[in-house]
């Protein structure tokens, strides 16, 4: 068979997903590489991969790459890892630092300020170490493993996907699986039946692959009530709105 490469997101919330692949009989036959979601998406631009758990505004500029799974990072409600961090509150918000690992979520945070919150800060690029630049006027969007620690840091948290789903009354797909090329059948199921595998195995996966999560205080509370996985007709429906409020933008 041939070889296809794969890079998934190395957050707590893909450890069934990487379970899954590793206990699977096509682990042999995939390069698994681990990033953040912004470089995984670059990666798959670049060619580099196949196979990516990409963030889903990647759909917008590039159409012809596909979702090749019913499985995805997605919530229907608040998520924890997605948040909007301040010390004042949201009028009062000059400037934003905009997480430079997922660009699907900058542009969800830059829907909701204008749609929603009715704002207009300022949108600044970060680098690494921006989330202590979060004082006075200066909020800052954080995804991913490192808002566990930023959740009792700030004043004012303001979860994305909580405010998507007030204000669309959908949830939100944040990444989905998603390659740039026509991917074997047989491969394509057993990949789905690999993801499919942790996912009903929650428990185990995070025995044995959450060993470098230890900052999430209950990761199992975290992946079974923050987390859901299906990519079913609901979810669609979102991202669709999204990916259309993006492209109207």
């Amino acid at each position: 068979m041939l070889k296809y490469k794969v890079s998934a997101v190395s957050y707590l919330n893909t450890v069934p997903f990487i379970y899954g692949l590793k206990s699977s009989k096509i682990y042999e036959d995939i390069e698994l590489q681990l990033n953040y979601p912004s470089a995984c998406a670059k990666k798959l631009i670049n060619d580099e991969v196949d196979i990516a758990l990409v963030p889903v505004v990647i759909l917008k500029s590039y159409p012809s790459f596909k979702i090749v799974t019913d499985y995805c990072i997605s919530a229907d409600g608040p998520v924890d890892t997605v948040c909007l961090y301040s010390n004042v509150s949201l009028n009062n918000i000059e400037d934003i630092y905009l997480d430079y690992q997922s660009k699907t979520s900058v542009e969800l945070l830059k829907i909701l300020c204008k749609e929603y919150w009715k704002i207009s800060p300022n949108f600044k690029n970060s680098k690494i170490g921006f989330e202590e630049k979060v004082k006075d006027n200066t909020a800052a969007l954080i995804i991913g493993d490192r808002a566990f620690a930023a959740n009792d840091k700030y004043k004012y948290i303001y979860d994305l996907s909580e405010v998507w789903k007030q204000m669309t009354g959908l949830p939100f797909v944040f990444a989905c699986w998603i390659s740039n090329k026509e991917i074997d059948e047989y491969f394509l199921y057993e990949f789905h039946q690999s993801l499919k595998l942790g996912i009903e195995n929650v428990e185990e996966s995070i025995r044995i692959e959450s060993i470098n999560y230890s900052h999430c205080d209950n990761p199992k509370e975290y992946l079974n009530r923050k987390i859901s996985y299906i990519l079913d007709e609901e979810k669609r429906t979102g991202m669709e709105l999204f990916l259309k409020k993006i492209k109207d933008s």
